[in-house]
């Protein structure tokens, strides 16, 4: 298990927000901690600690008055850390290559690839002819709905009919190099995580993964850790002291290190 930063971008500012408050209307979001410091500051401060393979998430919507700032923010962020992070947030096969000549690794998608609800197989190949497999991470970040786990998209937003499955972690691994995976009922809520999402990923574990949502102590580690068997790495956002809560940046490095 590693540790993976984050870096995500409302309304032109480094954020945490609650995930699941997140409108497109108004641009409006329950927000845990607004940072004082800009996206480059916190790309600056992974490069220095060698911390690879963080995201930078854009919040806004691409119609969002506030969207070219939150960009403006993304690609500064890129610029001080070149290869050291991904990027994600209204990523299609025409505006990829921006955020990859910007210095991003990967980038990270899913309303693109789930539109209308569905996996759209035709325009995830032509994603992956745009990007390459080696530069692409899937976003499968999930709901709660009748007691199943489904893809949800528009920043969280939407539903689709897909289920997290291990059949569709196989289907999907063909066309992409991670995956990223947001528990968005408990994201931003610091309130422990979802251990059903957690063994699944862990049980599957054939591709580098990443879980978010919910990681507020080092017992939810050590309970991610057991379930995820190793495989899966870990984003904390809203509790880690970076963002306002009360797990210390440097106390979750000595963490992972010596485990």
């Amino acid at each position: 298990m590693k540790f993976r930063p984050c870096i995500d971008i409302h309304n032109g500012s480094v954020k945490q927000i609650v995930g699941g408050s997140l409108k497109d209307a108004g641009d409006r979001a329950a927000e845990n901690f607004v940072s004082g410091q800009d996206a480059a500051f916190y790309a600056g401060l992974y490069r220095e600690r060698e911390i690879k393979g963080g995201h930078i998430i854009l919040l806004n919507a691409a119609s969002s008055p506030y969207y070219e700032e939150t960009k403006r923010q993304a690609l500064s962020a890129l610029s001080a850390y070149p290869r050291g992070l991904q990027a994600g947030g209204g990523i299609t096969p025409e505006n990829a290559a921006v955020f990859l000549e910007a210095g991003a690794s990967h980038v990270i998608v899913t309303s693109y690839v789930f539109s209308g609800g569905q996996i759209q197989y035709d325009r995830l190949r032509a994603l992956v002819k745009e990007t390459g497999k080696e530069n692409l991470v899937l976003d499968l970040s999930v709901r709660s709905r009748e007691g199943q786990y489904y893809i949800v998209t528009d920043r969280w937003q939407k539903y689709t009919s897909v289920e997290l499955s291990e059949k569709v972690l196989d289907e999907l691994s063909a066309y992409c190099d991670e995956f990223l995976v947001h528990a968005v009922d408990v994201e931003g809520k610091s309130a422990g995580i979802e251990a059903p999402v957690a063994k699944l990923l862990g049980d599957w574990g054939k591709i580098p993964v990443t879980y978010a949502g919910g990681v507020h102590s080092f017992a939810d580690l050590d309970q991610l850790r057991d379930l995820g068997k190793g495989r899966v790495d870990v984003t904390i956002g809203s509790a880690l002291d970076l963002f306002g809560g009360e797990m210390a940046f440097e106390d979750v490095l000595a963490y992972m290190e010596s485990k």
